[in-house]
């Protein structure tokens, strides 16, 4: 169903559809390839074609090894955590998850569901 932001000719109209968001979290020393982690699921996001991707770095958290990794400890503050968020229809995050498999050694992924609006100046919806 299109949704459209109204106001006057030339303005920003929008089209939204249903969709999932992917969060990926990992840490910033995690490395695939000689490269960190969240690097390659962003460049295989690319080759895939999703809509796309940003990449969030944390201040402080810890996983299931209970391994503080915080900017307040400097012998710690290179090693972040990182979440790799990708929003795109249901059926493409779908073909994204299992070549994750490849890429992510360990840590923990999301999904939920969302309704995305893309805006697009002038576009009718």
């Amino acid at each position: 169903m299109p949704v459209s932001s109204g106001g006057e000719e030339g303005a920003a109209m929008s089209v939204g559809y249903q969709g999932l968001r992917l969060r990926i979290f990992v840490h910033e020393a995690l490395r695939h390839d000689h490269q960190p982690v969240y690097v390659e699921i962003v460049e295989l996001a690319r080759r895939e074609g999703l809509a796309g991707v940003v990449v969030f770095r944390g201040i402080e958290g810890f996983g299931p090894h209970r391994h503080l990794h915080t900017t307040r400890l400097v012998d710690v503050s290179d090693d972040l955590p990182i979440i790799v968020e990708i929003v795109d229809r249901i059926d493409a995050i779908q073909r994204f998850l299992p070549l994750l498999d490849t890429i992510v050694p360990h840590g923990t992924a999301t999904l939920s569901p969302v309704r995305i609006v893309t805006y697009r100046a002038g576009v009718a919806p």
